[in-house]
């Protein structure tokens, strides 16, 4: 059988199954993220999915509202992230709700994060070996993640995401899993410690 359909019933009982196990914690932090700081409980962003389709994805807010336009980029000891906000980041509590954009199709558990429209560059910036990442849904984590995460200049990313692609399997998937795990709980890595998109691509 063909892996990506494996693949995606991975994702979508995995997913659902997710979504009931974790549903105290999505609870207690979505009634926590409203009491911290005024404005929606989810957040939500454009972001390019498969094929390099826009799509919505979901997270639990951890900024004050509008933090967005003051940068990409989260700052060690930036003052826009809520007391909220620090703990369900450090603890990627804040990604559970992607698990919604697993079941509509528009993400995977593992895959290339999905980029913003405009960064680190627009869409007609990438060259053809960059767009390879696009081929395959975006995932909630990645081979970019567990080697090096947001220290990485994206040019480095770039080529981890097409190297993912190039020898996508389930042993690579779960290799990939297994290191995210340790990630999360060691929190390693977990703030952008400053720009990481150049023009040089």
């Amino acid at each position: 059988m063909d892996y990506f359909k494996i693949k995606r019933a991975i994702d979508i009982f995995f997913s659902a199954a997710g979504m009931a196990v974790f549903f105290p914690v999505l609870l207690i932090t979505a009634v926590a993220v409203k009491l911290d700081s005024e404005g929606p409980m989810i957040f939500s962003q454009e972001r390019l999915g498969l094929n390099g389709r826009k799509f919505r994805m979901y997270k639990f807010r951890s900024m004050y509202a509008g933090a967005e336009k003051e940068g990409v980029y989260e700052r060690k000891g930036d003052s826009r992230v809520t007391k909220t906000g620090r703990f369900i980041r450090a603890t990627s509590i804040d990604e559970l709700p992607q698990f919604i954009n697993i079941i509509k199709g528009e993400m995977s558990l593992i895959g290339p994060r999905p980029v913003l429209a405009y960064h680190p560059w627009p869409l007609d910036e990438y060259t053809v070996q960059q767009r390879k990442r696009f081929s395959v849904r975006p995932g909630v984590t990645g081979w970019a993640q567990v080697n090096g995460r947001k220290g990485l200049l994206w040019e480095k990313r770039i080529e981890y995401d097409v190297e993912y692609v190039e020898h996508i399997s389930f042993i690579l998937d779960l290799k990939i899993f297994l290191k995210t795990l340790i990630r999360v709980v060691t929190a390693h890595n977990n703030i952008n410690t400053g720009e990481t998109a150049s023009k040089s691509h």
